[in-house]
């Protein structure tokens, strides 16, 4: 592709080749080309007037001595890694859309709205945009995924801290090997290390079997990256991780709430928020993140009769 075509012309031409492609995308995919037509999506959802200017009051909440904002921008998306099902083209749209400026520009957009946290992977990537994002003024905190392995437990967690990180979780992933290893005790380190170095420590799984088996031995982290939607998507125990996490006293980051694309935000931040999940991490297109600010404030502030108590 020549360097004349613009981004727009591109995704325009992918996304809009055919009807039947386009009766085929998901509701993020539907999104994405609405935005490259330049009119408003109704893909997300259209219940929540999005205001003109920025969106102000986005509810926070405590993990250690952090203040995390209740929403929190995820960063497959931006790191060009979409989970997508079975669609094979998606991440390669991403990592044409997501070039480093748009990638500040998301963040700058995130941190305009009241989202002041970010989940980014780490890699060398995300270590460079994160040091032009500071340099730029940029200000939103980086929540380190990281990939421990049982014969190397600190180092990626060290990489993160020298980097800028306020805090590392296991990635989610990475859990689900442990137990299903039946190593679980060992990221006890990891919660260890981290700790030492005075940064907020997570362990990350989709299957709840790994926060149960934390939990049983005793690792202590300051918070869980869990799974939580409806549709199946890498959320196999929906009802019995609500149940548990009832008795759980440690704060709990859901992520993958919209089931990648298949729930609406309003939808999929309700069943979240009203079943004791203290924040929600979502991967956002820089055009979203206002509406989705705007849907995560609503849904706070009606998130009466929890169960479970806000723990953060």
């Amino acid at each position: 592709m020549s360097k004349g075509v613009n981004r727009r012309k591109f995704l325009k031409n992918s996304l809009a080749a055919s009807a039947g492609v386009i009766s085929a995308l998901s509701f993020e995919e539907r999104a994405l080309l609405a935005a490259t037509q330049k009119r408003p999506s109704r893909a997300r959802g259209a219940a929540s007037k999005v205001p003109e200017g920025n969106v102000k009051g986005l509810q926070t909440g405590k993990i250690g001595n952090l203040t995390i904002s209740r929403l929190i921008c995820g960063g497959n998306l931006i790191s060009g890694y979409a989970h997508s099902r079975n669609l094979i083209y998606v991440s390669s749209i991403l990592r044409h859309y997501f070039t480093e400026d748009k990638v500040i520009e998301t963040l700058q957009i995130a941190e305009a709205n009241g989202i002041n946290t970010a989940v980014l992977r780490l890699d060398d990537k995300t270590v460079k945009i994160l040091k032009r994002y500071r340099k730029e003024g940029g200000k939103i905190q980086w929540l380190a995924q990281i990939k421990p392995t049982p014969l190397d437990l600190t180092s990626t967690a060290k990489k993160a801290i020298d980097n800028g990180a306020v805090g590392v979780f296991s990635h989610g992933g990475v859990g689900d090997s442990f137990f299903e290893n039946g190593q679980i005790g060992l990221l006890g380190k990891m919660v260890e290390f981290v700790k030492k170095n005075k940064l907020i420590v997570g362990i990350g799984g989709h299957s709840l079997d790994v926060i149960m088996a934390a939990e049983e031995e005793g690792l202590e982290p300051d918070f869980y990256f869990k799974t939580l939607n409806t549709c199946g998507y890498e959320s196999k125990t929906p009802k019995e991780t609500v149940k548990f996490m009832e008795k759980v006293k440690r704060p709990w980051i859901a992520f993958k709430v919209l089931g990648a694309g298949a729930i609406r935000p309003k939808e999929g931040f309700k069943y979240a928020f009203g079943n004791g999940v203290d924040f929600v991490c979502v991967g956002m297109f820089d055009f979203q993140i206002k509406q989705d600010v705007v849907i995560a404030k609503d849904t706070v502030a009606g998130a009466k009769g929890r169960k479970r108590p806000w723990l953060a």
